[in-house]
């Protein structure tokens, strides 16, 4: 294939990411990580911040994956200053599938307790991969401080990225529950239990957890 005409392959990949059909851009992503290109990385990236639908936006991430991680990396990390949530919640979601630790200096306390719960929710599933061996209990501690937080989506995202950090959680999730406000002792007891037993249904051990807290009433010194 000459230059010329890869030049012109990439161009009409490029036009096919911004097509206004959905399949359009699916098939785009898909032969764009089938054929890696340094030319694709901006456009993936770009795409990732504004693609309303599922399905392209994780083929763009699969597309990403594809290419070398010294192109890739340094556009995703400055996604996570983006004032645009769904930039930041799909560049962690992509730095959770490159998997490289060199990105956890940038998974930081404001990413994990940021306002939006989608990127609150990519940020601690990434941090639980990236987390360097040896700082898994500070970060157990950064993420109880989200306990209680949001519907039970995004508690059963804090409950298991927190299980995925294992028993290092065990004392955090102690103390939150033998202190603070009732849903937050909630969450740590049904946490808790998820850790015991990965295969409980969450609303059910969350339900539970709210009995309990209900019957032992406020915390000492709770007032």
């Amino acid at each position: 294939m000459t230059t010329t005409s890869r030049d012109a392959d990439v161009q009409r990949a490029l036009q096919a990411l911004e097509d206004g059909r959905s399949p359009v851009r699916l098939r785009a992503a898909m032969a764009v990580g089938s054929t890696p290109d340094p030319a694709f990385v901006g456009k993936l990236v770009e795409r990732c911040a504004v693609e309303p639908e599922f399905f392209v936006r994780d083929m763009l991430t699969w597309a990403l994956t594809r290419h070398p991680v010294p192109l890739t990396l340094p556009r995703l990390l400055r996604e996570l200053h983006s004032e645009r949530p769904q930039a930041r919640s799909q560049a962690l979601h992509t730095l959770s599938k490159i998997g490289d630790r060199r990105a956890w200096p940038a998974i930081t306390r404001a990413l994990l307790s940021d306002a939006d719960d989608e990127v609150a929710r990519s940020a601690w599933r990434t941090a639980v991969v990236l987390v360097p061996e040896g700082e898994e209990a500070g970060l157990a501690r950064v993420l109880a401080t989200q306990l209680g937080r949001g519907d039970r989506a995004v508690q059963l995202s804090l409950s298991q990225a927190l299980a995925g950090l294992g028993e290092v959680i065990v004392p955090v999730l102690r103390a939150a529950a033998a202190a603070g406000e009732p849903d937050v002792r909630a969450h740590a007891l049904a946490t808790r239990r998820l850790l015991e037993d990965p295969e409980a249904g969450f609303e059910s051990v969350l339900e539970e957890a709210k009995r309990i807290v209900a019957l032992t009433g406020a915390p000492k010194g709770g007032g």
